[in-house]
């Protein structure tokens, strides 16, 4: 669907013409309650900004914790003895830099005020995009909200129980001379753990994406299919670039759900295209 098919179908709604600016001033509207939203958790973060960072922030860093203990207790059940097992580590962090911990704090808030508005920002977003949808695209799209929300929070759960215990295990136990002390700034670890929190949970938007662009006649299932090889290495660049590290284990942690959620894309689509094929050869 083109822009102006976009507007031209929002003016057929039975809330009346809108002009171009009239569009683009709800637009603005949308946006600026949205901004709001982050904002006002951004500030009650900030408020718990010292329990939230050691206590969620710094949580994955410690060796019991609770999804530490899981896969260690896990890793025991079937067989495998100690292998998911974390080892004790002393994970410090230091600042370089007079304003580190208050720029940090400030990156935390907005990110945190970010995960936990989205909800939110994409019930503003599909307010406005729902007008334009024909009634039976809105009954094919109804709980969407409740699918991204999932998907979303689903990712960030994954960085932060999984990914990110892995990492921060990984790279404190990788030493090349006994001699090097591993000690990475506090806006490093950070900026690690927004990419693996906030970066996979919109990667896990993928089936949706997939079943958008297939509504509207982008790609199909037997596209995806056949083009499943290439599917998979972009999946493991995009992995390599959001957990940022290049170890095979953590690379592996992060792309196989990732593959998963791009197979589920597949059987999503194929419903779609077996649901278009029947209007079409109803309407014929």
């Amino acid at each position: 669907m083109s822009l102006l098919q976009f507007f031209s179908r929002r003016d057929n709604s039975p809330a009346g013409e809108m002009t171009f600016i009239d569009h683009l001033e709800e637009l603005r509207w949308h946006i600026i309650r949205s901004v709001i939203a982050v904002i006002i958790c951004a500030i009650l973060i900030f408020i718990k900004s010292d329990y939230v960072v050691s206590e969620l922030i710094f949580g994955p860093t410690r060796p019991d914790f609770i999804a530490a203990k899981w896969l260690c207790a896990f890793g025991q059940r079937i067989g495998i003895g100690e292998a998911l097992c974390f080892k004790q580590i002393e994970a410090k962090f230091l600042e370089t830099t007079m304003t580190g911990q208050f720029v940090a704090s400030f990156t935390l808030s907005f990110i945190g005020g970010f995960i936990i508005a989205f909800p939110y920002i994409f019930w503003e977003f599909w307010r406005f995009v729902k007008p334009a949808l024909s009634p039976q695209e809105l009954k094919e799209t109804r709980g969407v909200i409740f699918w991204v929300s999932l998907l979303f929070f689903t990712g960030v759960l994954f960085g932060y129980f999984i990914l990110t215990p892995f990492m921060v295990n990984f790279y404190f136990n990788y030493k090349l001379s006994e001699q090097i002390q591993i000690m990475p700034s506090f806006s490093d670890y950070l900026e690690n753990l927004i990419y693996t929190t906030a970066g996979i949970g919109l990667l896990f938007q993928m089936p949706l994406l997939m079943s958008l662009l297939a509504r509207i006649g982008i790609v199909s299932a037997r596209f995806l299919r056949q083009y499943r090889r290439h599917a998979f290495v972009i999946i493991l660049i995009a992995a390599a670039i959001i957990t940022p590290s290049t170890d095979p284990f953590s690379l592996t942690i992060v792309t196989i759900p990732l593959y998963l959620l791009f197979e589920a894309s597949i059987i999503i689509t194929a419903r779609i295209d077996k649901r278009r094929a029947k209007r079409e050869q109803q309407w014929s």
